[in-house]
């Protein structure tokens, strides 16, 4: 008698466990699958670009199916804002950003991290990242709409590149620098008395052509894959900025993604993201030589010289535009999370 009814037992366990594969699997069938579409101002070459062809990669190899990964660089699909609008409109997309723009999302304290010379290491970055404070702000970015999906990846040293020389912060006063169109960048350049001109990344070239603007800031890899160097021959290695970035996508396209593809999408960004800053860094000292052999000519700041950007940048934390809007004592707090 036991022994049928323990067959009787693993006939009806068999029968059990066949009748919710098969529920399952025909949910799973039944469902479309998720296309996400990761767009990016880089050109091919760039680090960046190459370490989103590797998260794709990493997305479509260990997806079930359910998932496909597509990448968009260059702008294809419009700037950096009008991406993040589309995303907080539902659009299953991820681009990358950062501080500056999410002070402008209603976010303000993020956008310290875009502030110049905050930063006086690498280390400082990527102990910020893990911080309460850090955790704190990306609970409020995540309440209007926009989720940080990976914060690890090294965009790189940010550098101004000029039609004519600056040698020293006093040289910049008067020049019209392309800046992304956030306040944080504009702020950050006017309090070196520069003119901060915001436009596209797409639209640089031509506007050095034509005279709209006299330079430009970015990371060397950056400037170099946009061939903006045809256009303007001088590059001081100022690094106003430690630019580490994020990668986001909309909190409701977020919310509609299983367990699975929620962990799938932040484990493979991070770990592109270590991808990434290995190729940065060896990008940065080929890039500078390459820089070189095309006869531009570049300025490594001594640092008395560094010192006098830095002093100059200072007014930028007690600005009247930030004081209102930011925590109290918010540089002082950042400061504190570096360490």
């Amino acid at each position: 008698m036991k022994k049928i009814t323990c067959v009787m037992v693993l006939i009806l366990s068999i029968v059990v466990s066949s009748s919710v594969f098969a529920s399952g699997a025909s949910e799973t069938a039944g469902k479309e699958k998720v296309v996400v579409r990761i767009c990016h101002e880089n050109n091919p070459g760039e680090p960046i670009y190459q370490a989103v062809e590797k998260w794709a990669e990493l997305i479509n190899e260990r997806t079930d199916g359910s998932m496909e990964a597509q990448t968009f660089p260059s702008s294809q699909l419009g700037s950096k804002n009008d991406v993040i609008d589309q995303m907080l409109a539902g659009e299953s997309m991820i681009t990358l950003a950062d501080g500056a723009f999410y002070a402008d999302r209603g976010v303000p304290d993020f956008g310290i991290v875009f502030g110049p010379y905050l930063f006086e290491s690498w280390d400082e970055c990527w102990t910020l990242i893990e911080s309460d404070w850090y955790a704190q702000q990306s609970k409020k970015l995540e309440a209007k709409g926009i989720k940080l999906l990976s914060s690890n990846w090294k965009f790189g040293d940010r550098h101004t590149i000029t039609k004519d020389p600056v040698n020293r912060v006093e040289d910049l006063k008067g020049m019209k620098i392309r800046v992304p169109n956030n306040e944080i960048q504009v702020k950050g350049f006017e309090v070196l008395d520069a003119v901060p001109t915001p436009m596209s990344f797409g639209d640089v070239y031509t506007a050095l052509q034509q005279g709209t603007i006299d330079g430009l800031e970015n990371t060397l890899p950056v400037l170099y894959g946009a061939k903006v160097a045809e256009v303007a021959k001088n590059i001081i290695l100022d690094g106003h900025v430690k630019n580490f970035t994020t990668w986001i996508c909309g909190t409701e396209f977020f919310n509609t993604l299983t367990d699975e593809q929620k962990e799938l999408l932040i484990s493979t960004a991070n770990e592109a993201g270590l991808y990434n800053n290995k190729i940065y860094d060896e990008s940065v000292e080929q890039v500078k030589k390459q820089f070189i052999a095309d006869g531009i000519t570049i300025v490594e700041p001594s640092e008395e010289v560094m010192e006098g950007f830095r002093n100059k940048a200072k007014a930028f934390y007690t600005l009247d535009t930030f004081s209102s809007k930011w925590s109290p004592n918010l540089y002082e707090t950042v400061r504190e999370a570096c360490k």
